[in-house]
């Protein structure tokens, strides 16, 4: 059995429980809103802290706060992208470069994501904290200057005679093996 606690309401409350229940809610890239009843009374909480054994690796003790209504929340929510990058459509590779965004709301305005759109990014760019799609009611605590993806350029352009395609790929123009436009946008 694992030592947990339950902090952030009116009284701290102090359980046990099965180290395997706690596997779904440990083991995953999703943020989770997690329902705990302790002694006949239940809890909306968020998970806030694990540790494990140094050696085993087994959970040793976990932490929850518990959500309570109109108090803010400092939470940790996955990144989602979507879109189709002309970046990537001309063989670039789209590198995250976070996968969770520092947030802060309270319980009722918390989300499961916040969602990126990487259609206009090319070749070289990044996709910053400023431009992704913030919810009302949502505070975000990471540095908007900070880029959250980019797209890599491939291998291919990065060669001295690959020097022009990949200069008119960032800029949106597709050339011909030959160097000659096709098509500006």
């Amino acid at each position: 059995m694992v030592p947990g606690v339950i902090y952030g309401g009116s009284e701290v409350i102090h359980f046990y429980v099965d180290e395997t229940t706690l596997k779904p809610i440990i083991y995953t890239p999703d943020f989770n809103l997690i329902e705990i009843e302790v002694e006949g009374k239940k809890y909306k909480t968020v998970l806030k802290d694990v540790q494990f054994h140094p050696v085993n690796e087994n959970v040793v003790h976990i932490d929850f706060q518990e959500l309570v209504s109109d108090r803010k929340v400092k939470v940790s929510v996955p990144l989602q992208f979507y879109g189709e990058s002309k970046g990537v459509k001309q063989g670039g590779t789209l590198v995250p470069v976070m996968r969770k965004l520092l947030i802060k709301s309270t319980p009722e305005n918390l989300v499961s994501d916040i969602k990126g759109n990487i259609s206009a990014l090319r070749l070289d760019q990044s996709l910053y904290v400023k431009e992704l799609e913030i919810p009302e009611g949502i505070e975000v605590l990471t540095v908007r200057s900070t880029p959250v993806a980019y797209i890599e350029v491939p291998r291919s352009l990065k060669s001295t005679e690959n020097a022009a395609l990949l200069a008119a790929a960032k800029k949106g123009i597709d050339l011909d093996e030959e160097g000659d436009a096709e098509n500006a946008e």
